[in-house]
């Protein structure tokens, strides 16, 4: 539609019978409301009897609010003055009030700059609905992709019990650690690696019919599902992955598989605990890698201390912080010659937890039951109990820590890499 503007009652008529179905309007106040309540107004003819100051006004102002719509100013003589303040306040054109059919050609070239600049802006406006849509869509995918991979980071700690000496007790500290964490409500999964002469399973006194050797069928896909039919269930919340029974097995699970295993349980259950072989072998090595916390074991006695000084030293050399080493010494209460306090300032490590000599954990191991549920109150079962709080409590706050500052994050894989170098 076009709109007209024009005070003198005379000149009003003759362009609003020249504009078919054009508005014509006496006064500012008039054209001013309609043309803000129209939205399908393309023009406005300003007629000769209209001031240069209040045609400039409108003119300004639809150049700013209203872009599309085209204001045409009708003067009596078309001079460089009237040129110029239409050029200065954005009017479209400049027309002489006689040229009739200049009126009805500036009427028609307003409507096909209206039409094109509407065009403009609906495509500006679905490019940015567009827009719109694809940048919220993106940030559900991202949510989302948080979310998921929130849900399949691992949420499991991995407690590797180590030592380079045979006899001091290593697998009495994994099983009970063990106990005691599934004692206490953790879920927890036991994985014996020492391949050649796992005792995990005889401590506990389980019969299993699939142990980590069955891992070598998964092909390597070892998923949760493949896991669970490995597992040989010692209560609701502890599970065990065997040693081989036989060490003629004619298949043997790869590092690769040892690793994949390790990190499927982290998002399976609370702790997993790993009793490893005596030497640092690929298997060793990958659960260290893995490892939130290295608990060593060794005996009061000078072979034990030169074993344990040894896989010491090599665990600084392939970069395992020492932050994460825990020292249970074991038969501490022995009388042979060499204190607790000559070891650890001997072995440059301090004892987190200390248990002494005693015939009931042998018979605890006899039997086939954990010491800390077999004799509660003995104060090694105490000490393991306590020992394994402890860890699990530093671990917990440790991860409370690393959460609130990511740059604290270290990868395993970063170690891998400095000893494989």
């Amino acid at each position: 539609m076009t709109a007209v503007l024009e005070p003198e009652p005379s000149q009003r008529s003759v362009l609003q019978a020249m504009l078919h179905g054009s508005i014509a309007f006496a006064d500012l106040d008039g054209l001013d409301e309609h043309i803000r309540s129209s939205t399908d107004e393309f023009a406005v003819v300003i007629g000769p009897s209209v001031p240069s100051e209040a045609a400039a006004e409108l003119a300004q102002w639809a150049r700013i609010h209203r872009p599309d719509l085209g204001v045409i100013l009708l003067r009596h003589d078309v001079d460089s003055a009237a040129l110029s303040m239409a050029l200065r306040s954005g009017m479209r054109e400049v027309v002489a009030a006689r040229d009739l059919a200049g009126i009805t050609t500036a009427v028609q070239r307003a409507r096909s700059v209206a039409n094109a600049i509407g065009q403009t802006l609906m495509d500006e406006a679905q490019a940015a609905a567009e827009f719109a849509r694809a940048q919220a869509a993106d940030e559900i995918a991202q949510a989302a992709a948080v979310a998921q991979a929130e849900a399949d980071a691992p949420r499991g700690k991995v407690l590797t019990v180590f030592s380079t000496k045979g006899g001091v007790g290593k697998s009495l500290v994994a099983t009970n650690v063990g106990v005691s964490l599934a004692t206490a409500g953790r879920s927890v999964c036991l994985v014996d690696l020492d391949v050649a002469s796992g005792d995990v399973a005889i401590m506990l006194q389980l019969t299993p019919q699939r142990t980590i050797n069955d891992l070598v069928g998964f092909n390597g896909v070892i998923d949760a599902e493949g896991i669970a039919s490995i597992l040989t269930r010692h209560s609701d919340n502890l599970s065990v992955v065997a040693a081989p029974v036989r060490i003629d097995s004619p298949d043997q699970a790869s590092q690769e598989d040892v690793g994949k295993l390790i990190d499927a349980l982290r998002r399976m259950v609370d702790f997993v605990v790993v009793d490893t072989s005596g030497t640092f072998d690929d298997n060793a090595l990958c659960a260290l890698d893995r490892s939130d916390a290295i608990i060593l074991v060794g005996t009061l006695d000078i072979p034990s201390l030169k074993a344990l000084k040894l896989a010491t030293s090599t665990l600084e050399v392939l970069n395992f912080p020492k932050s994460t080493w825990r020292f249970v010494l074991n038969r501490a209460d022995g009388k042979v010659g060499l204190t607790v306090e000559e070891y650890e300032k001997t072995l440059g490590l301090k004892a987190s937890s200390s248990l002494v000599s005693s015939r009931e954990v042998l018979a605890a191991v006899n039997r086939g039951e954990a010491l800390v549920t077999a004799y509660p109150n003995h104060p090694n079962s105490k000490a393991l109990v306590s020992f394994a709080k402890s860890v699990a409590d530093s671990l917990s706050e440790a991860t409370v820590a690393t959460e609130s500052n990511p740059s604290n994050r270290k990868s395993s894989g970063s170690r891998l890499r400095l000893r494989r170098a």
